[in-house]
């Protein structure tokens, strides 16, 4: 019999540690009593009781904007920062500008928070922008907080490339942009989703920086759920926490799977040039 290792043991609890409390939870989420913490059947009821509660779905429909414009600025600016750190080795201030990119990372987020608050009270006072903070004001918070990770990502995977292939295409006369769009990004695809995934769901979970910068009318659903929790957790946030769980798990599963199938045909093209190459060679 095959004894069973520790390493097994501990990857069991592991997952059993992270995942257990969600599986829980969408399994509450169908329970048709009002006590969370009581069993009192099954019930889709709560379900259809969110079509009827308009301020939840409305943090939540809010929060889902945020997080799109997060995932898709922060893999922007996140991949310029990670070209300019990885293919430009020396120019003046770059460890300044290396140390402004990474210290989001360590920088903890009251103190991010309450920077950006002072900055947009201040930019309110002298250009009269922005007249109040809202969505705008938590989407700047959340790019400037998520590009950091996207650019560690990236970066890692720009160091990673083979530059054969971008000077292959140089040589031939294709300039510095056109290398860029049509070799580089398909080859660094798999991580800018890995980036924006990221992005996404930092900012859909985050608390500290909405609370700091949001202002009335604005509320996420992370404020929505502190706030509701405070006073008992409610039914609903069961099933509206569910569905940002289906939501993120299918969003996740079809970038992983458009990803991978974006790197197998350019692998196939890749080899087909290849063969092409040595077919051409050998006549």
């Amino acid at each position: 019999m095959k004894r069973f290792k520790f390493s097994n043991f501990m990857l069991v609890a592991g997952l059993l540690f992270i995942y257990l409390p969600m599986v829980i939870l969408v399994i509450y989420s169908f329970n048709a009593s009002k006590l969370v913490t009581v069993w009192g059947g099954w019930s889709m009821k709560w379900y259809f009781g969110l079509l009827d509660n308009t301020q939840l779905i409305g943090s939540v429909m809010r929060s889902m904007e945020i997080a799109v414009y997060t995932a898709i600025s922060s893999v922007i600016l996140g991949t310029l920062a990670a070209f300019v750190l990885t293919r430009i080795p020396r120019f003046k201030g770059r460890t300044l500008f290396g140390g402004m990119v990474t210290a989001p990372l360590v920088m903890p987020e009251v103190i991010t928070g309450l920077s950006l608050l002072l900055l947009f009270v201040a930019m309110a006072q002298m250009i009269g922008w922005p007249a109040e903070r809202g969505i705008m004001t938590i989407w700047i918070a959340h790019t400037s907080f998520c590009a950091s990770y996207v650019a560690v990502v990236v970066s890692s995977r720009l160091r990673e490339l083979d530059l054969s292939i971008e000077e292959a295409a140089m040589d031939l006369g294709a300039r510095p942009w056109k290398v860029f769009m049509l070799i580089t990004i398909p080859m660094i695809a798999p991580s800018l989703a890995a980036g924006g995934m990221m992005s996404f769901a930092l900012s859909l979970d985050d608390l500290v920086l909405a609370s700091f910068v949001s202002g009335p009318g604005s509320t996420t659903l992370p404020m929505e759920v502190f706030s509701a929790v405070r006073l008992g957790v409610k039914p609903e946030i069961n099933a509206v926490a569910s569905l940002i769980l289906l939501s993120v798990s299918l969003f996740t599963f079809f970038a992983w799977y458009f990803s991978a199938k974006a790197e197998e045909r350019r692998k196939r093209s890749i080899q087909q040039a290849m063969d092409e190459t040595t077919g051409v060679a050998s006549a």
